[in-house]
């Protein structure tokens, strides 16, 4: 039970945390507990005893004043918190109308923007909470002084972070940044994924004994829970043989991993086995570099479309792919996953260079075969990258393509 509890929160929880609301959430959270902390500071003896020295510097003793500073910045943010989020919603609608979906995942998990929004929106909640305190008492030292200038503190705050938040924005729609970003993520989880500078194959002589595994449930493959699964196979002397890769669609009764073993697998240590697969929907970069060259791709094919026709865009793409394919030509996966005592356990399907070659170069030659300016690019790509081949079957493969340009 508590495994599969575990299995749920893997698969919600980078929905949650990319979420567009959960870092203002957290932050308006926190901005409540300040305001909650700060109050109890307000009232309590040292609170005044401080107000009582300062009441030359604090002039603030009336609460109907106190009151209006507060409802009158509560007001102010919250307008300028509705204009920020028309404008990230316009960012998000541009983008998806003009380049493709899945980059509105990359923007939506954008950390600045969601801090921007959750300041705003914990002030806010801050003035609204402190709002509800204010109450009309002769003293002066009982009214929430140093809570009020805070808040004024905070929107002063605001008003920056919104003057360099329409700064940001502008950049952000560029299609060059959103594209950067893309190439960026994806090439660093390359770099964590691919470290092998060889391709090193399984020579294991697998069992003839074996029992196909059945997906549970329709979706995405998304990865296995690798501690799990190798204390499994080494519970039970398993070997295990996936026959796709990470990314793949999978249908529900599809066959989706040999176990190769003399023994019978019961159902329950089925049950224990789909534990350890993540099946999910969406397309996270953090964990499969490959949507990152789907994502690339995507790019590059809508704005060759009648509709959009930028080649610009499609070029920006086109050279970020370049540099992921030469990256990943030279630079190889683990396909095996070996216990502590050094016996290959898991055998990994992974996405050879054929296969990125044709996903990503393919459906760009195929709609932008007709244009000039693509092609031209496209054959000096293909020059820069042949000679940084270290492989003969990379090299050759690089070449295939050239020669394929030029046939047109």
């Amino acid at each position: 039970m508590k495994k599969r509890v575990l299995k749920w929160v893997r698969r919600y929880y980078t929905n949650i945390v990319n979420s567009i609301a959960f870092y203002p959430a957290l932050i308006a959270l926190s901005f409540l507990v300040l305001s909650y902390l700060l109050l109890l500071f307000d009232f309590s003896e040292p609170g005044k005893n401080l107000k009582a020295k300062l009441l030359d510097f604090i002039s603030l003793k009336d609460a109907s004043t106190a009151r209006t500073i507060a409802s009158t910045i509560a007001g102010g943010i919250l307008s300028l918190t509705v204009f920020s989020f028309s404008m990230v919603m316009l960012l998000l609608n541009q983008a998806a109308s003009n380049m493709t979906n899945r980059v509105l995942g990359s923007l939506i998990g954008n950390r600045f923007q969601q801090i921007v929004l959750g300041f705003y929106i914990g002030t806010i909640v801050y003035a609204l909470f402190l709002l509800s305190t204010i109450r009309d008492i002769d003293s002066g030292v009982y009214v929430p002084a140093l809570s009020v200038y805070l808040l004024i503190l905070l929107t002063i705050i605001d008003i920056f972070l919104f003057i360099y938040f329409l700064h940001y924005i502008t950049q952000s729609v560029k299609y060059e940044t959103i594209i950067e970003r893309i190439y960026t993520k994806t090439l660093n989880e390359l770099k964590s994924h691919c470290h092998l500078k060889a391709s090193a194959l399984s020579l294991l002589e697998l069992p003839k004994t074996f029992t196909a595994f059945t997906a549970r449930e329709s979706g995405y493959f998304q990865g296995i829970e690798q501690e799990t699964l190798l204390d499994l196979c080494t519970q039970h002397n398993w070997i295990i043989r996936f026959h796709y890769p990470v990314g793949s669609f999978i249908v529900y009764g599809t066959p989706i991993l040999t176990i190769y073993t003399s023994n019978p697998v019961t159902e329950t240590m089925e049950k224990q086995l789909d534990v350890a697969l993540n099946f999910y929907r969406g397309e996270p970069i953090e964990k499969n570099p490959y949507y990152g060259f789907k994502q690339l791709t995507e790019v590059a094919v809508k704005a060759l479309s009648p509709g959009i026709n930028d080649p610009g865009t499609a070029i920006l793409s086109l050279h970020a792919l370049t540099d992921l394919l030469t990256y990943r030509i030279n630079h190889h996966p683990a396909q095996t996953i070996t216990d502590e005592h050094g016996t290959e356990r898991i055998l990994l399907k992974e996405e050879t260079i054929e296969d990125l070659f044709e996903k990503s170069i393919e459906p760009i030659w195929d709609y932008g075969k007709e244009d000039r300016l693509l092609r031209t690019n496209l054959q000096q790509m293909l020059l820069q990258m042949k000679p940084l081949a270290k492989t003969e079957e990379g090299k050759a493969l690089i070449q295939a393509y050239y020669q394929k340009t030029e046939q047109l």
